[in-house]
């Protein structure tokens, strides 16, 4: 019985919670819901998203395929949700290993100072004076698309923007009380890094991760419109615009507009997930 009031008890103070922060719940709805198509697409989907039917090529929305056809006849909606499981394998992955990898520079850039904080803020502004897309497009030229390509480079990519956001925060908290005490215990440079400093910034963390994954849906569509992203016959997202934007003249906007539709939706989940976080 204690138990469940306990439980009880929690349920209803992150429902006050959630109804005080409605950005918050929208962009988690908006994830979630995203989330779950991309988990459960094979019952989702009502046909096989790369099934060919040369007889229905580009047929508008109807009953028997809600968002029409591709110029191959497959159904929009199926690939739709097939694509949602290909952002959801590279977006997340892609921004865990940028963030991850920004946050380990800052800790060590931040705490230690000197030549080492000097080095890794002129790579970082080597990297940054190119833009982003440009320098994924190098890359991806040089070693060839494929799907750990685009994590990595993505991933790469975002390395230094979260280095720079995560290293001014750790350079606030390297002058406070508690590390200076963790310093007269003799504790070590990385139990302080690890131990005293990154719990104290690691709110600051999970803001960047979930604000670059909204922009690492954006940079992989982005590249795969491009062609140097995820290849045909993939259903990821920006792979569908990239196949049918040259249809817009002749009036077939369905291929379009709704991957185009789902792209925006989860980048707006995503943003007010880290805006409701932030508060």
């Amino acid at each position: 019985m204690v138990v469940l009031l306990v439980s009880s008890s929690h349920y209803r103070q992150a429902w006050h919670w959630l109804r005080q922060h409605p950005v918050f719940l929208c962009g988690f709805l908006l994830v979630a819901f995203w989330a779950c198509c991309a988990m459960a697409f094979p019952l989702l989907a009502p046909y096989d998203p790369y099934a060919v039917d040369p007889l229905h090529r580009l047929n508008p929305p109807s009953a028997s395929h809600w968002l029409g056809t591709d110029r191959l006849g497959r159904d929009v909606l199926s690939r739709i949700l097939g694509g949602a499981r290909e952002v959801f394998l590279i977006a997340p992955i892609a921004s865990f290993l940028g963030t991850l990898a920004g946050t380990l520079l800052a800790l060590i850039g931040g705490y230690w100072g000197g030549l080492v904080d000097e080095a890794l803020n002129r790579i970082a502004d080597a990297l940054l004076a190119i833009p982003l897309i440009l320098l994924g497009l190098l890359i991806l030229t040089a070693v060839g698309p494929s799907r750990i390509a685009v994590i990595l480079v993505i991933a790469a990519i975002f390395t230094p923007l979260v280095m720079r956001t995560i290293r001014s925060a750790v350079l606030s908290e390297r002058e406070k009380d508690y590390v200076q005490l963790a310093l007269l215990r003799g504790e070590s440079p990385w139990y302080i890094c690890v131990r005293e400093i990154l719990p104290n910034v690691f709110h600051l963390v999970i803001i960047e991760f979930t604000t670059r994954t909204g922009y690492a849906i954006f940079t992989s569509a982005t590249l795969s419109f491009l062609g140097l992203g995820l290849q045909p016959p993939s259903s990821e997202w920006g792979v569908i615009i990239f196949e049918h934007y040259s249809f817009l003249s002749a009036g077939i906007w369905w291929p379009v507009v709704f991957p185009a539709f789902a792209i925006s939706s989860l980048i707006i989940g995503f943003t007010f997930l880290a805006e409701g976080l932030n508060l």
